[in-house]
């Protein structure tokens, strides 16, 4: 039960923050007012660029360093944390501030085992020395639902899935248990089975030890099921905060009313037209088939009586109709990605046969796998990864062009110009640098840097789980209607079943390696067979709730 006669641990009081920009201070965060109190989880949520990472980013003094606060005061256990040295911030940070951050691969060291990094977490702060650390980084990386621990501890980062990173990022945050845990959507690239076991954790820690969660998400069923209260942020201001369930229930605020008219859940049903096109998709001609797919990784560092091979896909057989989209689902590590990343010929095939237009893909030499890298275009799960930091935004959609040398310069740029537009991004952002934009804004520019070769297939990873849900459902938007417009197939790879029901035309679920069941959504979501399929269903947080 929460309290309100004792100070909250988290307060934030008429917070202000600007970001220096050519000799100016450009507004970001105006006037934000939040309490946390201890065994209190709050949600702030909000469009990408709305200011909940940077408000975040303040409580701990990581903003850029052309961050400042200019305004308001922030203080944790009564500390007003602006005037404590930094000294004192490295201790607090992980000790009693713990972080999620949203980026699993520039947060964790390329170079330095997982298990060690977790390990150093707790041994820095005190908390362990030694064997005992050992154990513990085993026990939290089981926690946070990652399989074979003691193994998973002695690879590299490289050597994890997306999901599989932030787990053990995850993980880190909790190490030291700490008094407040900052939470930037912490569970956003987890399938829901995973995201539960977290989130339940979260909920023991909250009751064990009254750690007050500050949460950021762009999930509202999440919040609605988690959160008690809610904080809605548009454009660096709050403008509606209040019970969870009161928030979504009976918004008062024109962009939270928006918000949850933008956000899919699973009751959603597709469209009449789109229903006809699925009918058609299964007499769709395959653009590509995939033949009893196997990819089989060998481990490194494994000890005698551990396995040396890992198989991430194991007699995987479907097709992709021109079109269509095809949707696969499935767990953190099931093997979805790798699939995908086989079929983009990013990654060698064990055995099985992958046809693209009715060409075997084994067959392809270097100008025939040049030609194919243009009717066929990515879209991976993490945007920090995925566009160079050196390059202008312009320069990212620009660069498949002139590689493919199609157009003029002149051309080039007036098409990044319009695919900018066509992924909601203003102009201004086109000279901007990568660091420069929020996530959700980075992953709108890889798609449009996907689209720029109008390709036949597009092969999305995650490619909207980054995205609020208003971004989210303009970027849908968008992909079905170049769809229709240029008859592209679509290879969807997300955890997000609510997106994927509302999409797709086949679903594939994956588990382990293998297909577990396949179906129209209609058929998979209505009425599952398999027992993970119904396990996935069912761990969608806020699934029953009618908001």
């Amino acid at each position: 039960m929460i309290t309100t006669d004792v100070a909250p641990v988290l307060r934030i009081s008429g917070l202000s923050i600007s970001f220096r920009s050519g000799g100016s201070l450009v507004s970001a965060v105006n006037d934000v007012s939040i309490e946390v109190a201890a065994g209190e989880t709050v949600a702030v949520v909000g469009e990408s660029g709305s200011g909940k990472s940077t408000t975040a980013a303040a409580i701990n003094r990581l903003l850029p360093e052309n961050g400042v606060i200019t305004a308001g005061t922030v203080s944790f256990d009564g500390r007003e944390l602006t005037a404590v040295s930094e000294t004192e911030m490295i201790r607090l940070r992980g000790a009693g501030i713990g972080l999620v951050p949203q980026d699993p691969m520039s947060n964790l060291n390329p170079l330095m085992r997982v298990g060690d990094q977790i390990g150093e977490a707790l041994e820095v702060h005190g908390r362990t020395q030694g064997k005992e650390t050992e154990q513990r980084v085993i026990e939290l990386l089981e926690v946070v639902g990652i399989p074979n621990a003691p193994q998973r501890a002695r690879q590299y980062p490289h050597e994890f899935s997306g999901g599989m990173r932030q787990r053990a990022l995850i993980a880190m945050g909790l190490a030291c248990r700490p008094r407040l845990l900052i939470a930037d959507e912490p569970t956003s690239a987890l399938d829901v089975t995973v995201q539960r076991r977290i989130l339940d954790q979260l909920d023991e820690l909250t009751d064990e030890l009254g750690t007050a969660v500050f949460l950021i998400t762009h999930d509202l069923g999440l919040a609605a099921e988690r959160a008690d209260r809610i904080v809605v942020m548009f454009r660096g201001s709050i403008v509606e905060q209040g019970p969870a369930m009161e928030v979504l229930r009976n918004p008062q605020h024109e962009y939270t009313r928006r918000l949850i008219a933008a956000a899919p859940s699973l009751s959603s049903r597709r469209e009449d037209e789109q229903l006809h096109r699925a009918a058609d998709a299964a007499h769709a001609t395959p653009l590509v088939e995939v033949t009893d797919l196997r990819k089989v990784f060998p481990l490194r560092n494994a000890k005698a009586g551990e396995p040396d091979s890992f198989t991430a896909v194991d007699g995987v057989s479907f097709t992709i109709g021109r079109g269509t989209t095809v949707s696969i689902v499935g767990e953190s590590g099931s093997g979805k990605s790798t699939t995908a990343n086989l079929i983009l010929g990013l990654e060698d095939i064990t055995s099985g046969t992958i046809s693209f237009d009715g060409v075997d893909m084994a067959g392809l030499k270097s100008r025939d796998l040049f030609a194919f890298r243009r009717r066929v275009q990515p879209v991976f799960q993490n945007p920090y990864a995925s566009l160079d930091p050196r390059y202008t935004i312009e320069e990212s959609i620009v660069e498949p062009m002139r590689v493919h040398r199609i157009g003029s310069k002149a051309s080039r740029r007036q098409r990044a110009a319009h695919l900018l537009d066509q992924v909601a991004l203003p102009q201004a952002m086109a000279q901007r640098l990568p660091h420069e934009l929020s996530g959700g804004q980075r992953q709108r520019v890889a798609i449009a840097r996907a689209l720029a070769l109008e390709p036949e297939l597009v092969v999305l990873d995650e490619a909207v789980s980054a995205l609020d849900v208003l971004v989210q459902a303009q970027i849908l938007e968008l992909l079905a209607g170049l769809q229709d417009e240029l008859g592209l197939s679509y290879l969807f790879i997300s955890h997000d079943l609510a997106v994927v029901r509302m999409i797709s035309d086949q679903v594939h679920v994956m588990q382990r390696g293998r297909i577990v069941e396949s179906g129209t959504p209609e058929r998979i979501f209505d009425d599952p067979q398999d027992p993970y399929t119904r396990e996935l269903l069912a761990a969608i947080p806020g699934g029953e709730l009618q908001l």
